[in-house]
This record gives C-alpha cells, sequence and structure tokens, in this order.
C-alpha cells in the first residue's frame, strides 16, 4: 500500500473500521507488540455497538446492539475480560414473550423455574434447551469458529446440530401442545431474519437460548459503548491508534503497512480493492449474498412500558408478535418482500436495569423490526401498535421517537447494506461459506489483507471474533508467529 500523504512513519497494522470486530483485531496485534493505527468513518467508535443521544436530551440510546448475549460466551471477550473490564447487569428474566389475553411465555436464567412456568410444555422445552445449556460454552465455541473444522466437543456439536434439525423443520410442531414455548423458540430464532421454520435460524435460536439459561443475556453499564470504550482504552494502552471522521475510499490511501485488516462488508471490499482483485476472487464477493433490513425505533418514555403481563416489566428483552404460527408469517413475509401488518418486533428497555440511560424516573425503549433490504418504510407506527397490543396504555407513556428507515440504518453504518444488520444473509450455506468456502477465510488474495468484519466468519453478533481470527491469521502469514498474545486485564505494558 502507498504512504497516505502527511503520515511520518508506517505502521505494522493498519485496521479500517472500528466495531467490534476491528478494536478485537486491532487489540490483539498491539498486544503482540505491533503498532496498530485504526480507521474509522463515524465521529466515534463503535460501529453497531455505539450509543448516541438519539432523542431528547439526557436519553442515552444504543444505535444497534443493546443485549449481549456473547458478552460472556465469546472465547475473545473471555481472553480480553471483558467481564471485569466493564459492569454488566444480568437479568433473571432473560426474554419474554407476550401473547395476546395478558399471558406471556418467560425465560428465566433459571431453566428449573422456566420449565415449571411453561406448564404442560415445560419439560419438552428442558429436554430440548437443557443439554445445550448446560454446555453453553461449548455451544458457543461450535458456533463461533468455522464450521470447516472438527469441533472440539463432538458430543455437544451432535446434539446441537439435531435440535436444529427438529426445529428447523415441519418436525418443530411435533414436541410442544401448547403456544408459549414454540413461540418463545421462534421468537430467539427470528433474530437471524431468516425465513421459519430454517435450520440456520434455528441453529441460532438455540444457541441464543442455550446462553439466556447458562450466563444470562447481560446489559452493559452505560450502553453498548462500554465495551467499545474498553476496548479503545486497551489498544491506546499499548500504543495503537484510533483516528475518527476519517473514510477510506480506496486501499491505495492507506499508509504502508505489513498488515491491512478490513472491518467491512465484501461490497465495499470490491470497491476499495478496484482493479487489484484478482477476477476469480471478485467473482466469489460478488456471489455473496445480503439479508432483509431492519428499521429502528427509539423511544424517550415517562413511564416503563406497561405491559398487560407484569413479569414483563423484569425481562431485559422482549420478542413481541404473538403466536409462533404469527411470527413466521411476518418473518416469511419479510424475506418475500412485504411489509408484514403484524411485525415482530425486537423490544429492550435497558433503563430498567441502568437508570443512567434516562432522567430520574423516565426511561428508554429499544426496537426494531424486520423490512424488506433497502426498504425506506418508516415502521414507527406499526411498531407502535404492536407493543400497544400487548401493553395498552403504552402510547401514552412516550416523549419522543428517532425511527430510521432500513436506508437509514445503512446510511449510518455501510457495513449494513440494505439495513442488514448481520452484513449478510447468514443462511446455512453463507455461514459456511463466509465470505468465501477456504479454511482460513479472513485472508483474501491481496497480499497482506485481511477481511476481519462480520461478513467473515463465524457471522454477525457483538462478539468480536471474526477480527480476532483475523488478527490470527496475520500474526501466523504477515509475522511468522502462532504464539498468541494475552490479552488479559493484567497485561498493561507492551
Amino acid at each position: 500500500m502507498s504512504r497516505a500523504a502527511g503520515d511520518r512513519a508506517d505502521w505494522d497494522v493498519v485496521v479500517v473500521g472500528a466495531g467490534p470486530n476491528g478494536l478485537a483485531a486491532a487489540v490483539t496485534l498491539a498486544r503482540a507488540g505491533l503498532s496498530v493505527r485504526v480507521y474509522e468513518r463515524a465521529d466515534q467508535a463503535g460501529g453497531g455497538a455505539a450509543t448516541r443521544a438519539l432523542t431528547l436530551p439526557g436519553y442515552r440510546h444504543d444505535v444497534c446492539s443493546a443485549v449481549h448475549p456473547m458478552a460472556f460466551e465469546s472465547r475473545f471477550f473471555r481472553e480480553f475480560g471483558l467481564r471485569s473490564r466493564v459492569p454488566f447487569v444480568t437479568p433473571d428474566l432473560s426474554f419474554g414473550h407476550p401473547l395476546d389475553g395478558g399471558r406471556a411465555a418467560l425465560a428465566y436464567r433459571d431453566l428449573a423455574r422456566t420449565r415449571d412456568e411453561l406448564g404442560r410444555d415445560g419439560a419438552a422445552y428442558e429436554r430440548l434447551v437443557g443439554p445445550l445449556a448446560a454446555q453453553a460454552t461449548a455451544v458457543a465455541e461450535f458456533t463461533g469458529s468455522s464450521l470447516l473444522g472438527i469441533p472440539a466437543d463432538p458430543p455437544t456439536a451432535i446434539r446441537f446440530g439435531v435440535r436444529a434439525l427438529e426445529q428447523g423443520t415441519a418436525a418443530w410442531r411435533a414436541r410442544f401442545r401448547e403456544e408459549g414455548a414454540p413461540a418463545m423458540l421462534t421468537g430467539v430464532a427470528a433474530h437471524t431474519i431468516l425465513p421459519q421454520p430454517s435450520i440456520a435460524a434455528a441453529g441460532a435460536g438455540l444457541a441464543l437460548t442455550a446462553y439466556a439459561h447458562a450466563q444470562g443475556w447481560p446489559i452493559p453499564v452505560g450502553g453498548s459503548q462500554a465495551i467499545v470504550d474498553a476496548m479503545v482504552a486497551d489498544l491506546r494502552e499499548h500504543g495503537g491508534e484510533v483516528v475518527l471522521d476519517h473514510e477510506v475510499r480506496s486501499l491505495r490511501e492507506l499508509p504502508a503497512a505489513r498488515a491491512t485488516l478490513l472491518d467491512v462488508t465484501p461490497r465495499a471490499f470490491l470497491r476499495l480493492a478496484g482493479e487489484a482483485m484478482p477476477t476469480g476472487y471478485r467473482h466469489a464477493l460478488e456471489g455473496f449474498r445480503y439479508g432483509g433490513g431492519v428499521a429502528k425505533i427509539d423511544f424517550a418514555l415517562s413511564d416503563p412500558v406497561p405491559w398487560a403481563h407484569p413479569e414483563l416489566r423484569r425481562a431485559g428483552t422482549v420478542h413481541v408478535g404473538g403466536t409462533r404460527a404469527e411470527v413466521a408469517d411476518a418473518e416469511n413475509a419479510v424475506n418475500a418482500g412485504r411489509l408484514p401488518e403484524r411485525p415482530y418486533v425486537l423490544v429492550s428497555q435497558p433503563s430498567l436495569f441502568d437508570p443512567g440511560r434516562a432522567p430520574d424516573g423516565r426511561h428508554t425503549l429499544w426496537a426494531y423490526t424486520h423490512v424488506p433490504a433497502g426498504s425506506v418504510a418508516d415502521r414507527r407506527e406499526a411498531v407502535i401498535a404492536q407493543i400497544e397490543r400487548f401493553a395498552p396504555g403504552f402510547r401514552d407513556t412516550i416523549l419522543a421517537t428517532c425511527s430510521r428507515t432500513a436506508l437509514d440504518v445503512e446510511r449510518h453504518n455501510p457495513n449494513y447494506p440494505g439495513g442488514d444488520i448481520a452484513a449478510g444473509a447468514p443462511t446455512m450455506w453463507q455461514i459456511i461459506r463466509r465470505p468465501v468456502l477456504t479454511p482460513d477465510p479472513w485472508r483474501t488474495p491481496l497480499a497482506g489483507v485481511y477481511l476481519a468484519g462480520a461478513s467473515a466468519v463465524p457471522g454477525p453478533g457483538v462478539h468480536g471474533l471474526a477480527g480476532w481470527f483475523a488478527a490470527r491469521s496475520a500474526l501466523r502469514h504477515e509475522f511468522g508467529t502462532r504464539v498468541l498474545p494475552d490479552l488479559s486485564p493484567k497485561e498493561t505494558s507492551r
């Protein structure tokens, strides 16, 4: 790469993108004793894990991610000691799923309590989820790595696969007799923006559900930005640098470096590389497919959401959409290019657990719903109506809103093409081939250039793993070492 104008020295490593994956790569390489500079297009680091003022003064909203099921299970975050760097609140009620008539299905961290609350289907739910929750870290290791390799814990991988096959096919109806448990499982699987049922959606849903009954779904105090700030602080402590408000339009603009790691999508990589991209690899990246988008609505509220089922007021996350069939219909409509009349809505009210997110006595509410890619529809009213269905009087608590269409989401973060927050449809084929089918999908044909974003293995989520894996590959191929640096908090000097 050529040296950028004004740079007085080259760097060992240049990273493009200061989202969780780009920062994970930067932290890892700086801990290895390398000089690292990160370029970020936005005016603050974080990408999908940023926290901003979006509605009224004194209200802090998570721009994309709000609740972090992988904060305690990601191997990168465990190595990094995230739990000791950032204060978290982990609700006893991981998630809830309201149903008509003031009913709800409730997923407590305590699996036995969840079983008892689910009534006739409780034992069946426990048999499905229990073995995975008991081995949640093994599930995270299996799903958070390349599926081309041999799993470290084959029995857990087999149990996981069998259950994903069941819940990802027409067999998903066989286990349950009532509405609560299947609605709850589909509400989690619907995070993927994939057709329902599908094996990939079921697999992601089962993994997230396992974490909900293991260490829970934690919420960072101060917002998702707290996770990012901890990573930036560590990078700087080890000599790294973050340059904000700097959009990279071509790889030729970057300073000379032995390794360049890109926290971007394949689409963006094609633009950055231009004619330098080999034809075969270009065609492979052009075949990478993106999925449905999200429309995001943030609320400033006068009071907590008045859920008809009062226990939902203790839930860290609420999946709004009705029965399993209703959620499936809504998600399948999105995948067919239509806007559902009664959408699936993912909701969290962090201010219940972190009062600093809003002025005294007030609250923030985070919500998004799925829409066809590139949609310009403002879904504010549809989301309000669906929440009001299960929380009569909700509309009266609204003080202000910030509504973003799928295209607005992309404008804020180009890593979300058409509003696709997964940075590429997480179908079964694209989880294996992400973005190309190879044992080292982070390494590209361009000398010293690596893909380190959510479009690479292991895919979407705030876990830092794609960046960490890309950094490991760069250490091996560009710097000749397989020795991984210590990432723990106690290691504070270079």
